[in-house]
């Protein structure tokens, strides 16, 4: 499916940028990597925490209060505990400027965070007498629950929304990689040996890491990039050489007049769409070296069929193969290797997990990730005719009915003892 195109609209207006300070300290980074390891283990992650460990509240989530957490309460009689997040609101630094984290590593000290600070939520939910608890969240948020969801000892719901298994192409693949200064991450990977030597030993890129799924994937999607205007050249080059060969008059005149004519349609195709078609085949292979004017274009017809992952002009992109370096391969380690799922025990009951996504999604890509049902088996994960930004506005009042059949299937499954 292509992506949204109303997605790749959203992020382009936005001129906030991320990781503007770089990677962050490679002690920092190392350490984290570390603790990754003792937060992926239920149990130790589990005792990290006191059972009284003491509770704090704040009043400012208005979007999540009066588009989920009321009309929850009011249509399904199900509070809400709204968390938010380490580096957002009251919790940034004061020189970040909204969501836009200053280094790669803030992210998974997020991470980290969260997920210990929701079970000091959960375990004082528990005393107060409250249940069934459950944890959800939507695009980060829905990845954040997730990964908390697997340190909880308990059965949960769990209704992660537009999120995926793994941060790495967030970064990577989709259109939040038009943010990121690649020049200057590239750039600190290569001034410290530290990042090289010690820190890229320790991750490991999951998904896709073997050369087999790579085929797979390529012989998947290559005849449906293949575009018309790659099947007219095929074509003509076809009856180009019935030209040299046929010793018949007739035959070359015929052909002659095909070729001529498919000459035509080609550079019609050209002059309708705005710009070569080979460029629209090649976005379909590798989205990551599209860059795309038809930002600037007021007809919104010439975005048709394409896949639109913009990505500003830096050096790391220059060339062809922008896979082969280093940085981009770095961050995609260490995004797997602290937010890839697998990377984390399994939740005690998977069948109560309903994901939901939206089929165009721009801002997660999920092609070529392992997907929730694979990680997670028993995990049900519903699409949405969306792309990221159309269905977080139009579609709440699916994410709140699902969550609410979530602690149905939670019921039933563990009725209440009121005894």
């Amino acid at each position: 499916m292509p992506a949204s195109r109303l997605d790749a609209i959203y992020r382009s207006i936005l001129l906030t940028k991320f990781f503007t300070k770089g990677w962050g300290n490679p002690e920092n980074l190392r350490r984290i990597f570390e603790f990754r390891k003792i937060v992926a283990n239920r149990e130790a992650c589990y005792n990290l925490i006191p059972s009284d460990y003491p509770v704090t509240v704040t009043k400012f989530f208005w979007r999540r209060r009066n588009l989920i957490a009321k009309p929850l309460l009011k249509e399904s009689g199900i509070g809400s505990i709204l968390l938010e997040n380490p580096f957002y609101g009251l919790r940034k630094p004061k020189d970040q400027i909204r969501s836009s984290l200053h280094n790669v590593s803030d992210i998974f000290i997020m991470g980290g965070c969260l997920i210990l600070e929701s079970i000091v939520l959960l375990n004082w939910c528990e005393q107060q007498g409250y249940s069934p608890l459950g944890l959800t969240g939507l695009s980060m948020g829905g990845h954040m629950a997730s990964l908390a969801a697997t340190n909880w000892p308990k059965p949960i719901p769990l209704i992660p929304c537009l999120s995926w298994s793994t941060a790495s192409p967030v970064f990577t693949e989709g259109v939040m990689s038009a943010s990121i200064n690649w020049a200057l991450l590239e750039s600190q990977y290569f001034g410290n040996k530290m990042y090289q030597n010690d820190l890229a030993k320790m991750v490991r890129i999951i998904d896709q890491d073997d050369a087999f799924l790579a085929g797979q994937h390529f012989a998947k999607h290559y005849p449906d990039s293949m575009t018309r205007l790659d099947r007219i050249k095929v074509e003509s080059k076809k009856r180009n050489e019935e030209l040299k060969t046929s010793k018949d008059s007739s035959k070359l005149n015929n052909c002659d007049n095909t070729h001529k004519a498919s000459a035509n349609t080609i550079r019609k195709i050209k002059v309708e769409n705005g710009k070569m078609a080979e460029e629209e085949a090649a976005a379909d292979l590798f989205s990551l070296n599209l860059i795309s004017n038809r930002f600037k274009s007021p007809n919104l017809n010439s975005w048709k069929g394409v896949c639109l992952f913009p990505v500003s002009k830096h050096p790391l992109f220059s060339d062809s193969k922008w896979r082969e370096h280093e940085a981009l391969q770095f961050m995609r380690g260490i995004m797997d290797e602290c937010t890839h799922l697998r990377n984390f025990e399994t939740p005690v009951d998977t069948e109560l997990i309903i994901a939901v996504c939206a089929r165009n999604d721009a801002y997660v890509p999920r092609e070529g990730c392992m997907s929730l049902e694979e990680i997670w088996p028993g995990a049900e994960v519903r699409y949405i005719d969306a792309g990221h930004i159309s269905a977080y506005l139009l579609h709440q009042k699916l994410f709140r009915s699902t969550i609410a059949e979530a602690f149905q299937r939670s019921l039933k499954k563990y009725p209440i003892d009121k005894s």
